[in-house]
């Protein structure tokens, strides 16, 4: 079956950088988009980065351009998320999504993972 497993989420001050990974395995990752999603502490979803299956594209929420830049690596079955240049406001739980064929890149979105915290604060 699908497993998505996030991990590199911690505790850091503003203005410092994570790495999160997400292993996946259960379908054939170079075939298909990826995203990652967030939820601050007590909001909803909010859609942040993804990533074709293709040249590969990428695109961005306008709250995290230029900050953040997703990627994959097919080899390892890896998705990540560099995050540069953390503000209070990206504290949250970060989700890696599973896109189906044909997704927009706000839609389509059938398998997530169980989340990494992430949290920035002095």
């Amino acid at each position: 079956e699908v497993h998505l497993v996030e991990s590199g989420g911690g505790l850091v001050q503003p203005g410092s950088s994570l790495r999160l990974s997400c292993a996946a395995s259960g379908f054939t990752f170079s075939a298909h988009g990826m995203r990652w999603v967030r939820q601050a502490p007590g909001k909803g979803l909010e859609w942040v980065a993804g990533i074709s299956s293709g040249s590969p594209d990428t695109t961005y929420a306008d709250s995290v351009k230029g900050r953040f830049t997703i990627s994959r690596d097919s080899a390892k079955n890896t998705l990540y998320l560099q995050m540069d240049t953390l503000k209070p406001e990206d504290t949250g739980v970060y989700y890696c999504v599973k896109s189906v064929f044909g997704a927009s890149w706000y839609g389509g979105m059938d398998y997530w993972g169980k989340g990494t915290l992430v949290t920035v604060s002095s």
